[in-house]
């Protein structure tokens, strides 16, 4: 498991734990801060298939305890039904956790400038704006002719 983690996250702010198959949160971490900074409170678990459920598990479970200061962690993850998704999903009664799948960047901006929210309310937002950011722009450049 390879992680990017940073310091804990302010008091004030939700930690945000990615937990995705390979490389892929890491990476997508490494995107975010180029447009926002270094981001305290944040951590990747890559899902190898080199590793076990428990020892994945363990992993996950520290790092939810690193990173929850009091206002709780959001996991984003990968691909619902997926593993990453499922192991943080048996975690769920283990804490002020909530879940939200398929991960893109848009959804991780988001994630990050809204972490003094409510951890219900941020967890939407992070819904909307990964929905949000899925756009074909060919189809808006058509639509867009086609109404002048």
């Amino acid at each position: 498991m390879a992680e990017n983690t940073e310091a804990q996250a302010p008091a004030k702010h939700t930690g945000i734990l990615l937990v995705t198959h390979g490389e892929f949160g890491q990476a997508l971490l490494a995107a975010a801060e180029i447009i926002v900074g270094q981001q305290a409170g944040v951590h990747a678990v890559s899902v190898l298939a080199s590793h076990g459920v428990e020892e994945i598990i363990v992993e996950l479970k520290a790092s939810l305890g690193r990173l929850d200061t009091g206002k709780g962690v959001l996991i984003l993850t990968d691909l619902f039904g997926g593993t990453p998704t499922t192991l943080s999903l048996s975690l769920l009664k283990g804490g002020n956790i909530e879940v939200v799948s398929g991960v893109n960047l848009p959804m991780l901006l988001k994630s990050l400038q809204g972490r003094e929210l409510p951890l219900a309310e941020l967890a939407q937002q992070a819904k909307e704006a990964g929905q949000k950011g899925i756009v074909v722009p060919g189809e808006m450049l058509r639509k867009k002719a086609g109404g002048n």
